[in-house]
């Protein structure tokens, strides 16, 4: 299929393209040629877009190492998404709901958000500077084994979380709590928001738990063959 085709039944592929860093642009292109012109494998690529489309990745065919590779670069897109975009857009959406209305609500509001945020970004700062440099190390063969005996793709699943979660509680409070009339406008944006970011954490910790790890662990367990 063309990807331009793809883009228009599920306009969330756009932010899948921004994580690859691959242009908007993709012109009559079909995903193999895409693929091609920017050497992502189409394995990868159709694995990744399954799950933005709630399908299962293709996990049947092996995944190589440059795939893996390909896959940092992607969930440190995604790192700079949620740090530099979205957290940033709620904030204001919450600051301006709190300009328009006294509810004591958007107090709490903001604390739980900002609460939040902080362990979403702990938890990124330790992927960007723990879990990505071993996997990066596992993949260019650069990994002792004392250093696996130190750190492990096992180890990262089990320290791994599920990010999302605590947004849930979040759209609860709005949608059932928070005392304000009006600005449906400005509302309907923060919701927007709020749901984007959830599933885009959703997909990023899918991508972790059913590709890179089982990867790091299959290249670990070759290591100790």
């Amino acid at each position: 299929m063309k990807m331009a085709d793809l883009i228009d039944a599920n306009p969330n592929l756009l932010l899948m393209l921004q994580h690859f860093n691959i242009d908007f642009r993709v012109s009559d292109q079909t995903v193999l040629q895409l693929c091609t012109g920017h050497g992502i494998s189409e394995n990868l690529f159709i694995s990744i877009a399954n799950l933005y489309n709630g399908l299962e990745a293709n996990v049947r065919i092996p995944f190589t190492r440059e795939d893996m590779m390909h896959v940092i670069d992607f969930l440190k897109h995604s790192h700079h998404y949620y740090r530099s975009d979205k957290y940033p857009q709620i904030s204001s959406y919450i600051r301006q709901l709190q300009e328009n209305h006294s509810a004591k609500e958007l107090k709490l509001l903001e604390k739980f958000f900002n609460e939040y945020f902080t362990e979403v970004i702990e938890h990124l700062d330790y992927e960007d500077n723990v879990a990505f440099p071993y996997f990066i190390a596992l993949l260019k063969n650069e990994g002792s084994r004392d250093r696996q005996e130190l750190y492990s793709s096992i180890e990262y699943g089990e320290h791994h979380t599920d990010i999302e979660l605590k947004l849930k509680d979040l759209k609860h409070l709005l949608l059932k709590y928070v005392k304000i009339e009006n600005d449906l406008d400005l509302r309907r944006k923060l919701f927007f928001a709020l749901y984007e970011l959830e599933f885009d954490l959703y997909i990023h910790s899918l991508i972790e738990e059913t590709i890179l790890i089982p990867a790091g662990v299959n290249i670990e367990r070759e290591q100790h063959a």
